[in-house]
């Protein structure tokens, strides 16, 4: 139900921008600089930043698809009838198809847009002004979007750090008693683990500081899409079909299996060095607490 809606918003406030975005190319006197290489060298950026700039744009179309670490919980929530298997295949044909796109579309309408110029986000990058309330709308989603997209993937964080603790510490009753609380008026009743409450409040609260320490939003992405897209979404996926379908070593479909694996593994280094110059740069001249596009 949770991603359901996750997606909803996420529909909303791409359609969204997508469609300012095309009124604005639409638009009576629109005239951006645009180009097929992007940015021009010497005149927006010089060599090194632009090399740069397309390494962390890399991590972020990688952050984009490392949907793995939720694979598992969605399948989760399937029925074993039909088979858990076919149903993934099917949903995720379908939704990386949508969000290809979208993003395809989002990218190449948004650029014709704004041009060189183009912010890191043009909802909240200030990309658009009006019309308010419209965006406005499309803010909401997004945050909306975010905090249930936030939830989900913690959940296995959550699950792994309360385990360990549970196994490290069986017999303290602050990790491992359940607390039932009822609801006033309405006769509800919660069960309450004491240890469970105060940290993930915790991890909820330090993360939304460390955000606001150092809002490096698209550097960020990329970076942690570079450190989790090649070992969840390529490496394991890859050796564990290897090891199930007991391929040979060597054999044709080996060796293209170990092609796209190490193809991955440089891509997933060079986005991360990107993006890890992009902070580096970034920290240099920014204010605590403060946006940065």
């Amino acid at each position: 139900m949770a991603i359901n809606s996750c997606c909803c918003y996420v529909f909303a406030y791409s359609s969204i921008g997508l469609g300012l975005s095309i009124a604005k190319v639409a638009g009576v006197g629109h005239h951006v600089k645009t180009s097929i290489t992007g940015v021009v060298v010497g005149v927006d950026v010089s060599e090194s930043e632009k090399v740069w700039k397309s390494f962390q744009a890399i991590g972020d179309i990688a952050f984009a698809y490392a949907y793995s670490t939720v694979l598992i919980e969605i399948q989760d929530t399937l029925r074993s009838s039909p088979p858990e298997n076919k149903v993934m295949k099917r949903a995720s044909l379908a939704g990386v198809s949508t969000t290809t796109l979208f993003y395809i579309l989002c990218g190449t309408i948004g650029y014709a847009a704004f041009g060189n110029k183009a912010p890191g986000n043009f909802l909240t990058g200030f990309g658009f002004y009006e019309p308010f309330w419209l965006i406005d709308l499309a803010n909401i989603c997004i945050a909306i979007h975010l905090i249930g997209a936030y939830q989900v993937f913690c959940q296995p964080l959550y699950g792994f750090v309360e385990a360990r603790c549970s196994q490290r510490w069986p017999d303290s009753k602050f990790i491992n008693s359940e607390h039932v609380v009822q609801v006033p008026c309405c006769g509800a009743k919660y069960s309450v683990n004491l240890f469970r409450l105060v940290w993930r409040t915790a991890y909820v609260v330090v993360t939304a500081v460390i955000a606001m320490i150092f809002p490096f939003f698209n550097d960020f992405l990329g970076l942690i899409g570079a450190a989790s897209f090649y070992p969840l979404t390529v490496y394991f996926p890859i050796e564990m079909h290897i090891a199930q379908r007991k391929i040979p070593k060597y054999s044709f479909t080996w060796v293209w299996l170990k092609i796209l694996s190490w193809t991955c593994l440089i891509v997933s280094l060079v986005a991360a060095a990107g993006s890890i110059k992009g902070l580096a740069t970034d920290v240099k001249h920014y204010k605590p607490f403060s946006t940065q596009q």
